[in-house]
């Protein structure tokens, strides 16, 4: 393995451990076994190590939602599984949940910078998939943007928020139910 992949490494582990803001380049070095100099060869400070290390997350949960993306399913239920994934990876990934929690407590704005980064990245990701939709002529035309936006929002909402406020989280089966009978219904042609 090469050095930066060392550093990249090293960083990743103390920013999911740590959070951005009690991360030191000095624990990076140290994790990596490198002098603090030799981080600097490669990134000229932690926001830049941390950008790069959240691109490679961005890059890594787009892939686990394209594996579940199957052609020649329905728009709702490819878009089910991949709004699922992401949202999954979202809880699971530990520097991408370490994060979340560090913005809520903190407000931290390079991490909020991130949150904002890793949100269009998703709403990206589902209109792309939605103007493939319209292209086919498997769903109306509308404005794929505001779509992925709503869906987006609304999963996260459902999978994540609700059980704050009720008693009992919603199944997959009752979320994927309900936006069948609402706003997968509504771009039906």
């Amino acid at each position: 393995m090469d050095r930066k992949q060392e550093i990249i490494d090293a960083a990743t582990k103390s920013f999911s451990l740590f959070g951005y803001k009690a991360t030191t380049m000095d624990q990076v070095a140290k994790i990596a076994n490198v002098g603090k100099g030799t981080i600097y060869t490669f990134f000229d400070n932690k926001e830049v190590l941390f950008q790069e290390i959240v691109i490679r997350m961005i890059t890594e949960m787009k892939q686990e939602a394209a594996i579940v993306i199957i052609e020649g399913k329905s728009f709702q239920e490819n878009a089910h599984a991949a709004l699922m994934k992401m949202l999954e990876f979202r809880e699971t990934h530990q520097l991408y949940a370490k994060i979340i929690i560090e913005e809520k407590e903190w407000k931290t704005p390079a991490v909020q910078l991130v949150i904002s980064q890793v949100e269009k990245a998703i709403v990206k990701f589902v209109k792309e998939k939605i103007d493939k939709y319209i292209a086919n002529g498997e769903i109306r035309a509308v404005n794929s943007e505001l779509v992925a936006y709503l869906l987006f929002k609304a999963y996260l909402a459902f999978v994540n928020d609700w059980n704050i406020t009720h008693e009992k989280s919603l199944s997959e089966v009752e979320i994927a139910e309900f936006f069948q009978d609402t706003i997968f219904r509504s771009l039906a042609l």
